[in-house]
């Protein structure tokens, strides 16, 4: 699952690189890349809960060694703001966020000071779920998505640079890529 995650995903950000060589269906068969990226990063997340009932036999502990309370609490903590981010980036991203459009151009909101929220969001997605299922194992586990989901925003903004031109650089450069840039860092 975390291969075809991969690939479909890394392909459905790519639609100008992907235009370049068969046309302007391009942008319809990275929409249908991004649909099944999506299904198998979510149906990766139903292998945690299988794993919570057939644990596997590791040198980690069963559980975390503290009360569970406090991993919900930890767990929340993430949680909120990271859906907050995806929601917000999902909706000044609009219906770009599943379907990719050549005729989109640059977003507004949040994106005028982060370049992807989202992303930035939904990376802490595993590590909320092995809290949640109280997995030491699955919460190590979570933290290849934290290199994963930064190679996806570089794959990206290869894209939007084919896609955008000089428009997207000067924006590159004004704002951060998952935290906003500070007004010496925008000067530069």
């Amino acid at each position: 699952m975390i291969a075809l995650s991969t690939v479909s995903y890394i392909k459905s950000v790519s639609p100008a690189a992907l235009e370049q060589q068969i046309g302007e269906v391009a942008y319809e068969r990275s929409a249908r890349y991004r649909k099944i990226a999506t299904a198998a990063y979510y149906f990766m997340f139903l292998n945690y809960v299988v794993y919570y009932f057939y644990p596997l036999s590791t040198p980690l502990p069963d559980f975390f060694p503290w009360q569970y309370w406090i991993t919900v609490v930890i767990a929340t903590a993430i949680f909120i703001p990271s859906i907050y981010l995806m929601y917000i980036g999902a909706r000044d991203a609009g219906e770009e966020t599943l379907t990719p459009r050549k005729e989109h151009t640059l977003y507004g909101g949040i994106y005028e000071t982060i370049r992807h929220p989202q992303a930035l969001g939904e990376v802490w997605l595993g590590l909320v779920i092995a809290l949640y299922l109280n997995s030491p194992l699955l919460a190590v586990l979570s933290f290849i998505f934290f290199p994963t989901f930064y190679y996806f925003c570089i794959v990206e903004e290869r894209d939007l640079v084919i896609r955008y031109g000089q428009d997207y650089i000067h924006y590159r450069e004004r704002t951060g890529m998952f935290f906003p840039k500070r007004e010496k860092d925008k000067d530069k």
